[in-house]
């Protein structure tokens, strides 16, 4: 593995990627951990995270050196808060806003569920399922941060332009997130014409996410920042906060989702490209 990754970095993410995949696709299709009292499919989650720890001890590297980096953790993590809650606030107001012009009426309410592209979401009250909320993603996004943005990122940079390496990744990333509508298909859920608009937005907006995660991770050279807007997008986006119209739970969710995940990715991309032109002019280090 050593060897290809010398040679041929990007077949040996795609090789890394194949494992995790396949791991997810297990849990989706056999094992359904989001059917248990867990409601979550974290068991590939905790796998990728122990495949990654392996990984980075047949490189010789350390947590550190793919963006864990200590000292600023706490602080970091409150940065993506915050970036996340500004920009969802827009489009909570936005989403809330046109709801109330047409329906009259709109409210909030917390509980927990799920995110699809198709809107179905199965309700999950009290503490424990919150709890089990929080913590499954912790996993969730330790490991897609961590293999996504860090070993991936590690190990492309060192044959591809940083550009490049973000692109390939975002479009992973992508991919990714198509076991979701790939198993709504097989189920019977969706038409095929309805699994290859699914799996095109899912691409789409995974990878904005994923630009966007990894330009944060250049520009403070950790992973904690984007860790933080991913926890909050997983947490309190697509799981905890929903609006109410009509007795009916996030119509709009996929809009409102799009405009915040749009509002903050363009927040960033101005970010870095200020900063890269501060780096030319030789004002800052890159």
């Amino acid at each position: 593995m050593k060897n290809i990754e010398e040679k041929k970095p990007v077949l040996s993410c795609v090789i890394l990627f194949a494992i995790c995949g396949l791991a997810r696709i297990i849990e989706y299709f056999v094992i359904k951990a989001d059917e248990t009292i867990f409601a979550e499919n974290f068991l590939h989650k905790a796998f990728g995270i122990a495949i990654l720890a392996i990984v980075l001890h047949s490189r010789g590297n350390t947590w550190k050196s793919i963006g864990f980096v200590k000292g600023k953790t706490v602080s970091d993590i409150l940065k993506g808060f915050l970036l996340g809650g500004c920009c969802f606030f827009v489009a909570w107001s936005m989403e809330c806003l046109m709801l109330y012009q047409t329906n009259q009426n709109v409210s909030l309410d917390f509980y927990i569920s799920g995110f699809t592209l198709n809107g179905e979401a199965i309700r999950h009250d009290g503490s424990l399922f919150l709890f089990l909320c929080i913590v499954l993603n912790i996993v969730n996004v330790w490991m897609e941060e961590g293999v996504f943005r860090g070993v991936f990122m590690k190990i492309l940079a060192e044959k591809l332009s940083f550009i490049r390496a973000v692109l390939l990744i975002a479009f992973l990333f992508g991919i990714w997130h198509w076991v979701m509508p790939l198993r709504d298909y097989v189920q019977g859920n969706i038409s095929f014409a309805g699994f290859l608009i699914m799996g095109i937005g899912y691409l789409v907006l995974a990878g904005i996410m994923s630009v966007k995660w990894s330009l944060l991770y250049k520009m403070t050279g950790a992973l904690w920042m984007g860790l933080g807007d991913h926890l909050f997008n997983n947490v309190i986006v697509t799981n905890l906060l929903h609006v109410i119209s009509n007795g009916e739970a996030d119509r709009m969710q996929i809009i409102r989702i799009m405009i915040g995940q749009m509002l903050s990715f363009s927040i960033i991309t101005i970010c870095y490209r200020k900063r890269w032109k501060a780096v030319q002019c030789g004002k800052v280090e890159n």
